[in-house]
């Protein structure tokens, strides 16, 4: 039991450490995420930086990537001892807290950076970057966010088309659900009407049977009071 807390206690230590060392790589790898497009646009005569701010950042992000996936393991090496009490697992899930939090942090600035490195190529596809006159720069800005403008009012129109054949069609659904809910409702009052008149049906046919034997009663009751006077 001494040597699973000890080794725990060990495990701890190098993670702590290496929390240390991942909070200052980040802190430097966001100020270098977000320092290439600024040394990047400032003069066309620094080409080269770029070049080499991708190239550091690129270096430091395999190297935060190594040490995250080494505390990872810290953590899981953490999870397989035996647990020594609830003050130990609640440790054990603050460091893995902590990792989360890094990589929230580490995947946050890689798409950050790739957001600018694209915004960056377009605007110098488009000569916005390198142009020398402020006036040609203005106009082109205004072009790009016109036509972008138009782009959105297009996107919008094309939704409101979309929401209105929903709601016709929602309107035809509508009116056919009632349509149908008429028809059910005639087709039940027919099923019902069936029953009555089966039923009145059999009534007449008790009625008729009663009065033939009522008939039959009579013709025979006189039947036998002629014979009587007949005899007599």
């Amino acid at each position: 039991m001494q040597m699973v807390g000890s080794s725990y206690d060990v495990l701890r230590k190098q993670a702590r450490t290496l929390e240390n060392e991942i909070d200052l790589k980040l802190v430097a790898f966001s100020k270098i995420g977000a320092g290439s497009s600024i040394s990047s646009s400032n003069s066309s005569a620094a080409d080269t930086s770029p070049l080499l701010g991708e190239h550091v950042f690129d270096s430091l992000s395999a190297e935060i990537e190594q040490m995250l996936d080494k505390l990872s393991a810290l953590n899981e090496s953490m999870s397989e001892l035996p647990a020594t009490g609830s003050a130990a697992m609640h440790t054990l899930q603050r460091h893995r807290e902590i990792l989360h939090g890094y990589r929230q942090e580490f995947n946050k600035i890689c798409a950050n950076h790739t957001m600018r490195i694209e915004r960056e190529e377009l605007l110098r596809g488009s000569g916005l970057a390198t142009s020398g006159s402020p006036s040609i720069s203005g106009l082109s800005r205004r072009e790009m966010y016109m036509k972008e403008s138009g782009h959105l009012s297009s996107a919008s129109n094309m939704v409101n088309d979309q929401i209105n054949i929903a709601i016709e069609t929602r309107d035809n659904l509508h009116a056919q659900r009632q349509a149908f809910k008429r028809l059910q409702t005639r087709f039940n009052d027919i099923s019902n009407r069936f029953p009555l008149i089966s039923s009145l049906i059999q009534r007449i046919n008790i009625k008729k049977r009663r009065d033939s034997l009522i008939l039959g009663a009579v013709i025979g009751f006189c039947v036998i009071l002629l014979l009587i006077y007949a005899f007599n």
